[in-house]
């Protein structure tokens, strides 16, 4: 049976329309005014399969995912020149840091920098300063430090952003960063990134619980965003394997390793 997450529904898929997004972040929900099992950036390509009533029925280019956004989210594709390459930033009025700010992007939105001064970058909604972005083609190599970005960012259900963000969005953001495919859910990523290891715990390598996703920081500590303290953070691996099982989520199901 094919996963309605990353098979477009053939009574839906009527179009095959490029738009991208067009707002900080949209959701991208089960079905129109359905609960949210994603999010989608700024700046994110996504092909339009169906549009009614307001909602637009999608496929998200960076990992396949479907869903529906509001139509008013979206708008014509623009080739991507950068992204953010920091925890979120800002788009100012003018080339000044005093100028009234416009917009707020996460870590990950692209944009399409038109010029540049010696502070900012001008794009259609308006100056970034430079600083906060990173050629679209840049990749980061160590997907841990980009965990570490969104340390404190509180924790949400099907969050991608800086505003909110949940463990496989965490995971998925770092990975993705890093120019590792990645699937957005904790069950996809579990049987598709990495290999299997039974070794030591080593930087980057990946633990899964039913439902849930780790990120191996060191030989003792992880990184992930998790409900208990509904937020990004650093946790004792062995204290946290203890705590999840006596909460009743039971065992780690998977210890995965990138590259292996």
């Amino acid at each position: 049976m094919s996963d309605p997450r990353l098979t477009p529904d053939p009574a839906l898929a009527t179009q095959n329309r490029p738009a991208q997004v067009a707002v900080p972040v949209a959701d991208l929900c089960r079905r129109p005014d359905g609960p949210r099992d994603r999010q989608v950036l700024f700046g994110e390509p996504l092909t339009v399969l169906h549009e009614a009533s307001g909602w637009a029925y999608v496929q998200a280019e960076k990992d396949g995912y479907c869903g529906h956004v509001r139509q008013s989210a979206l708008t014509a594709p623009r080739k991507a020149t950068h992204r953010v390459s920091v925890p979120a930033t800002h788009a100012y009025a003018r080339a000044d840091l005093k100028s009234p700010d416009l917009l707020s992007l996460s870590f990950g939105s692209l944009v399409t920098v038109t010029a540049e001064t010696k502070d900012f970058a001008e794009t259609p909604q308006g100056h970034i300063p430079r600083v906060h972005l990173a050629p679209v083609d840049a990749r980061q190599t160590d997907p841990a430090q980009v965990a570490a970005l969104f340390l404190g960012t509180p924790y949400l259900w099907g969050g991608n952003s800086r505003w909110g963000i949940d463990c496989s969005g965490l995971v998925q953001a770092a990975l993705l960063a890093c120019g590792i495919p990645c699937p957005g859910d904790s069950d996809q990523q579990e049987t598709t990134v990495g290999a299997p290891v039974s070794s030591d715990y080593q930087r980057n390598d990946l633990l899964f619980w039913k439902g849930h996703v780790a990120l191996v920081v060191d030989a003792e500590t992880m990184i992930h965003a998790n409900a208990h303290a509904m937020a990004v953070r650093y946790e004792n691996i062995a204290d946290a394997i203890a705590r999840i099982e006596a909460g009743g989520d039971g065992p780690v199901t998977a210890h995965r390793r990138l590259g292996a």
